[in-house]
């Protein structure tokens, strides 16, 4: 697939909020920090669509970009960010869940891993909602330009083994990187597999 547009649509409070179109969605999600905006950028083929910041919990609504005015990215706010109140990390997780349950053109989620470090609680708590709710999903793990070659399928082989004690199968999976660009003809591939 080639990219010949991306835009920035907009930014949204909640699903409610969110333009009425036709076109299809794909959600990027992750815990703060992963590289949500650095992995759309990569993919977009653009620098800075996505604002990228160096602090964790910047992106607080559902960013919207249009790809090719034929399918959207939407960028939904990391979840787990511990210096938000409790307060607003539920509204945040209303407003996550509400999307990925609620928005009929999302079609599928990219839930973004470190790859970086070892499998956390969170990761694996809400991939297993993501199953309980029955919202389509694929793993993405970022940062593996970060990893030494022998090092670099340990943390993706440790977190593969934590989910399938839970899951019969596992879901797509894709690594990837975006200093150099790895894993993008492979997402992009995908999505044009799976676009109506």
């Amino acid at each position: 697939m080639t990219i010949r547009k991306a835009e920035y649509v907009g930014s949204f409070p909640s699903v409610n909020k969110c333009p009425k179109h036709q076109k299809i969605e794909y959600a990027f999600i992750g815990r703060s920090n992963v590289g949500k905006s650095s992995l759309i950028n990569m993919i977009s083929g653009r620098k800075s669509l996505a604002k990228v910041s160096n602090t964790p919990g910047k992106t607080q609504m559902i960013n919207f970009y249009d790809i090719n005015e034929e399918w959207i990215i939407t960028d939904l706010p990391g979840y787990g960010y511990a210096k938000l109140s409790k307060k607003h990390r539920d509204s945040l997780e209303t407003m996550i869940q509400g999307y990925l349950q609620y928005r009929e053109n999302m079609s599928c989620a990219f839930v973004l891993i470190d790859s970086f470090i070892p499998p956390q609680a969170i990761d694996l708590e809400f991939i297993n909602w993501l199953g309980s709710a029955r919202v389509p999903f694929v793993i993405v793990f970022t940062k593996q330009d970060r990893m030494i070659s022998q090092k670099r399928m340990i943390n993706v082989e440790l977190f593969k083994n934590e989910l399938l004690k839970t899951w019969n199968e596992l879901p797509p999976l894709f690594l990837t990187s975006s200093a150099n660009k790895e894993g993008r003809e492979e997402i992009l591939n995908y999505i044009e597999e799976i676009n109506p």
